[in-house]
């Protein structure tokens, strides 16, 4: 039976990420259905997402308000471009060099957020591609060195189609997850019944 997305990104939280001299424990990741859910950028199938219908376990690298880059890695099946992004991770190692590429940043705050963390862990355009698996990679997902006691669910940050899809996942109460924010252009959010 094939895991779903969601499964997938659970899955993540807790292994080890490693890219261009650095390594986090992944703390907070977000998962995109591709065709069916209309939050992804493969929903529609464009030059951009093409990398996502492609064999999983690459990286899907896009650039974010034109400044920073967001790391995902593809998880398939082909046929569904499905991919979780890579939200927030704590350094674990090569830490002076993320303070490098994040001068003047808190620690805790070198990989919080989808952009920060790509930065710290030195992931561009270039990247695009590249297979995480593969032990002669420059950019590795490693084995779980964590399991988390809890896994938080919720919305997902900033998409304004599919808003309240509960499939952003975070290792609850580590420092080094992002801050929700509901993207302005979302409906209203559901109201539980009381």
């Amino acid at each position: 039976m094939e895991t779903s997305v969601d499964e997938r990104a659970r899955a993540l939280l807790g292994r080890e990420f490693t890219a261009h001299g650095v390594t986090v424990v992944l703390t907070e990741v977000e998962a995109y259905g591709g065709v069916l859910d209309p939050a992804s950028h493969a929903y529609t199938r464009t030059p951009r997402s093409e990398i996502m219908y492609g064999d999983p376990w690459r990286l899907y690298v896009y650039r974010s308000m034109g400044i920073h880059h967001c790391a995902n890695i593809v998880t398939g099946p082909t046929e569904t471009a499905s991919a979780v992004l890579l939200r927030a991770g704590r350094v674990t190692g090569g830490l002076d060099l993320a303070r490098e590429r994040r001068p003047g940043v808190a620690d805790v705050h070198l990989g919080r957020g989808p952009g920060n963390l790509a930065k710290a862990l030195g992931i561009t355009l270039a990247d695009l591609a590249t297979p995480v698996l593969d032990d002669a990679s420059p950019i590795r997902l490693g084995e779980r060195v964590e399991t988390p006691d809890r896994i938080a669910a919720g919305p997902r940050v900033g998409v304004s189609k599919a808003a309240d899809v509960p499939w952003r996942f975070w290792i609850d109460g580590d420092p080094t997850v992002s801050a929700y924010r509901r993207s302005p252009r979302a409906p209203a959010a559901r109201q539980s019944p009381a």
